[in-house]
C-alpha cells in the first residue's frame, strides 16, 4: 500500500516508522526542518524549545518499548526528576498545589484552613464546564484562588466557557485520604511525568532524527490539494496514494480536500487555538524544572527551566506567555523576576495549544465524521485537535497504525 503522511512532527514520524516495514510511505513536510512543534533551536549548547518544553515519559509500556527499543536506546537518555514550583501569593510552593497546604499555612493560615475545609466538603455532582469541574474536584477556595485564574491565563478565555472533558489524566486528582496524608507531608505528586527522560545529547532533535531514520521525507513541500480519483488519492495533482494520513491542523484540512461541504468548512472556522510567545534567558541557579505563575499580575503563565533538563545542568530558562507579545514586553516582564538575568532569544509560535471551548466536541465530531466517511485519517495534537503530549501522540499513532494494518 502506498501511504501519504502530511507532516513530519512526532505523530507523523512515529506512524511512518510503524507502517513503513510493509508499505511504501512518503512524508510531506512544509517546513525546512522536521519535528513539528517538538523540534528545538540550538543556541550554542542550549536547546531552545520554541513551543513548550518537550520531554518524554509514558505510563504505556508499549510506548516506552517503541521509543527505547525501536527508535532510540534507553541508555541514550538520562532521567530527570520533575521539580515543579508554583509562585503563589508571592511565595514559591511545591506542585501540585493541593498537596502543598502545609506550605501555604506558613504564610496564610486562614487560606490553608479554607482550602482544606472546602476540599473535604466537596461532593460529586454533574459538571457542565471547566469552572464547575475545578470547584467540584477541589472546592471553591482552591478553584477560585488558583485553578480558575491560572486556566484563564493559559487558555485565554474564561473556564466557564470551556469544556472539562480533556482534563482527566492531565492533573493529579487527590482523593480525600491522600489529601489528608498530604497535610502531614506524607503524599507527593504521583503523576507519570513526575520523572521524565531527556536525550544525553541535550537536544530533543536527537530523538526526532532517530524517529526519522530510513524514512522518505520531502521537506519544504506544502500540500495544497487532495482529491480522490478512481478510488485513489491525488496529492497536489502530482502523486497518487492509496491512503492519506494528515497531521496538519484540523481547521485547515477542509480547505485542502477538494469539494469539502460548506458545513465542514464552517465547523473548521469555529475551532480555536492559541499561539504562544516565549523567550530564552540566562539565569541564576534554579532548582526547579518548571515554575507556574497563576496570578494576573504576571504576564507569564510558566517558566520552563530548560537548563535543568540537561546533563550537566546549565542556568537557562524559557518564559512563556499565551498570545502574541513583543520582544520588549517579554524582556521588561522578565526583568521583574530576580533569577532571570539576560534574554538570549525570542519566538512567537503559530499553532501551540488547542482550546477546548464549549463547542469543541461538536465541531470536532462534524469534521472527523466527514473525513472518516471519505477515508482520510487524522493524527496528532492538531490533526485530532486534542491537547496531546509527545507520548500520547505516539500512543495515538500506534492505535491508528493498527487500524490501518487490519484493513
Amino acid at each position: 500500500m502506498k501511504i501519504c503522511i502530511i507532516g513530519a512532527g512526532i505523530s507523523g514520524l512515529s506512524i511512518a516508522q510503524m507502517l513503513s516495514k510493509n508499505n511504501e510511505v512518503k512524508i510531506f513536510e512544509q517546513d525546512s526542518k522536521i519535528g513539528g512543534i517538538a523540534k528545538v533551536k540550538m543556541i550554542g549548547n542550549v536547546p531552545y524549545h520554541m513551543v513548550g518544553g518537550h520531554c518524554f515519559n509514558s505510563k504505556n509500556k508499549e510506548v516506552i518499548d517503541f521509543v527505547f527499543s525501536k527508535c532510540m536506546p534507553g541508555n541514550d537518555w538520562h532521567k530527570v526528576e520533575r521539580i515543579a514550583k508554583i509562585f503563589f501569593k508571592n511565595n514559591f510552593i511545591d506542585y501540585p498545589i493541593e498537596f502543598s497546604v502545609p506550605q501555604i499555612k506558613k504564610f496564610d493560615e486562614n487560606l490553608a484552613f479554607k482550602i482544606t475545609n472546602d476540599f473535604f466538603n466537596t461532593k460529586e455532582a454533574a459538571v457542565f464546564n471547566l469552572e464547575d469541574w475545578f470547584v467540584n474536584r477541589f472546592g471553591k477556595t482552591l478553584a477560585y484562588e488558583y485553578f480558575i485564574p491560572y486556566n484563564k491565563k493559559i487558555w485565554g478565555q474564561n473556564p466557564i466557557l470551556m469544556s472539562p472533558h480533556w482534563v482527566e489524566g492531565k492533573l493529579p486528582i487527590p482523593q480525600k485520604n491522600t489529601f489528608f496524608k498530604s497535610l502531614f507531608g506524607f503524599e507527593k505528586d504521583k503523576m507519570p511525568h513526575s520523572t521524565f527522560y531527556y536525550p544525553n545529547s541535550n537536544t530533543q532533535n536527537t530523538f526526532i532524527e532517530c524517529l526519522a531514520r530510513n524514512l522518505s521525507i520531502k521537506t519544504n513541500y506544502r500540500v495544497s490539494s487532495i482529491e480522490i480519483k478512481c478510488n485513489k488519492w491525488l496529492v497536489n495533482n502530482e502523486e497518487i496514494f492509496d491512503t492519506v494520513i494528515s497531521t496538519m491542523p484540523l481547521n485547515v484540512i477542509g480547505q485542502i480536500v477538494k469539494k469539502t461541504p460548506c458545513e465542514i468548512l464552517e465547523a473548521s472556522k469555529k475551532l480555536k487555538y492559541n499561539k504562544v510567545t516565549n523567550m530564552l534567558w540566562r539565569t541564576k541557579k534554579v532548582d526547579a524544572t518548571w515554575t507556574y505563575y497563576p496570578e494576573e499580575s504576571s504576564l507569564f503563565h510558566r517558566v520552563i527551566h530548560i537548563g535543568n533538563f540537561l546533563n550537566p545542568k546549565q542556568n537557562y530558562s524559557i518564559t512563556e506567555s499565551i498570545g502574541v507579545k513583543s520582544y520588549e514586553i517579554m524582556r521588561l516582564e522578565g526583568e521583574k523576576i530576580d533569577y532571570l538575568l539576560e534574554p538570549i532569544d525570542y519566538n512567537v509560535s503559530d499553532y501551540a495549544y488547542v482550546v477546548y471551548d464549549e463547542n469543541h466536541k461538536a465541531n470536532i465530531s462534524i469534521i472527523k465524521d466527514y473525513l472518516d466517511e471519505i477515508g482520510i485519517y487524522t493524527l496528532g495534537r492538531f490533526g485530532e485537535w486534542a491537547y496531546y503530549n509527545m507520548d500520547i501522540c505516539i500512543e495515538s499513532a500506534m492505535k491508528l497504525a493498527k487500524r490501518i494494518q487490519m484493513k
